[in-house]
């Protein structure tokens, strides 16, 4: 059985809900899958078990020696991959003959970018960093041409920010996961009971939604909010005074926690600002709505309209506050059986088309074929 070796970028102790599924069940169905997680709170390397080595974060420069130090055998490997980090995948790249496998690189967010526009959002000057910006996406091209493949989130994504990769491309995206679908908890009121999730920033624009729930005059709907800004939202939602006791803010502290939040719920929204940060993939939040057979209101994109169809499996609208206000009086016409339909569909149509064994499989079967 082939072996992978997969440096992460992420600590031990944030969520891995993307990688525990993909990397750590169904791949693991088709080849023998090592996890390298970084730390800043131990000095010294440890096992998690066999497969999960956890490194401190000052090894980085030096991870291979680390690891060899460890009796870990990168002679073993036929493949190791990085995510998103240049300075390690040049480190991975300086042994690749030494010890012969394969070397990928993983793009899963334009992390510099997202930053350059919040920062912008703030209203700060961003010119000389976008120069920088520019000159490190062309050193970083240039290191990944030199790998064996690339993976990234979507096809739209590395085509608007690394374009100039040549290398041959194997798409890993974010999915469904089979086998953690939830059942959908269907309550009685005659209230519609909408649901976001994720982060709260200038960037994403909140404020638009909730002008689009302020717009309403049918009340007859509640709205949940799930996100580690909590202060953010109680501070945005100030402005708010006629709509704040429909509105709840939480911080689920655990996956089985915002799930079980989004189970209650009727309708998923996932909104977002028309910005290539945006629509060149699928929110990770629209799979934790479909989890649970919740349909959802999300931006119309070329991205979205490839798995969704609008009235059928979701649904679309512009991210401006006229549009979103006639999508949500409209959702508020439907009955809960009509809704659950839409949210079962989708669920469906993600189970054919992007769920985590499906993916996990093609990505072995585009690893042996290199």
């Amino acid at each position: 059985m082939q072996k992978l070796l997969y440096i992460t970028d992420q600590d031990e102790y944030v969520d891995h809900s993307f990688i525990a599924p993909l990397f750590e069940v169904y791949l693991k169905k088709y080849m023998i899958v090592d996890i390298v997680y970084f730390t800043d709170f131990k000095s010294d390397f440890a096992c998690k078990d066999s497969h999960h080595f956890i490194v401190p974060s000052r090894y980085k420069n030096v991870l291979f020696h680390e690891l060899s130090c460890n009796q870990i055998d990168l002679h073993s490997y036929d493949y190791v991959m990085v995510r998103n980090n240049i300075t390690l995948m040049k480190h991975v790249l300086k042994y690749r003959d030494t010890y012969g496998y394969k070397a990928l690189y993983r793009f899963s967010f334009p992390k510099r970018k997202v930053q350059i526009k919040c920062e912008e959002a703030q209203g700060k000057n961003q010119f000389i960093k976008r120069c920088i910006h520019t000159v490190k996406t062309k050193k970083e091209t240039k290191v990944i041409n030199t790998c064996d493949a690339f993976l990234p989130t979507s096809k739209r994504m590395y085509e608007h920010y690394l374009p100039n990769v040549t290398i041959p491309t194997i798409l890993c995206s974010p999915a469904i996961n089979p086998a953690t679908l939830h059942a959908h908890q269907h309550h009685q009121d005659d209230t519609i009971h909408f649901v976001y999730v994720g982060t709260l920033d200038k960037l994403r624009e909140f404020n638009t939604i909730l002008d689009a729930f302020a717009s309403l005059k049918n009340r007859a709907w509640k709205l949940y909010i799930s996100t580690i800004e909590v202060e953010f939202a109680y501070a945005l939602l100030e402005n708010y005074p006629n709509i704040k006791e429909y509105v709840k803010v939480y911080n689920a502290k655990t996956k089985d926690a915002l799930l079980e939040l989004v189970a209650k719920s009727d309708i998923g929204i996932a909104l977002l600002p028309d910005l290539p940060i945006y629509n060149t993939s699928t929110p990770v939040k629209v799979f934790d709505y479909y989890s649970s057979g919740v349909p959802c209101l999300m931006t119309q994109s070329e991205h979205t309209s490839t798995i969704f169809t609008d009235c059928v499996d979701a649904w679309f609208c512009d991210f401006n506050v006229k549009e979103i206000t006639q999508k949500l009086d409209y959702l508020l016409t439907l009955d809960k059986e009509e809704i659950a339909t839409i949210g079962a569909k989708g669920q469906k149509r993600l189970l054919e088309v992007k769920n985590y064994e499906m993916i996990a499989e093609k990505i072995a079967n585009q690893l042996k074929a290199l």
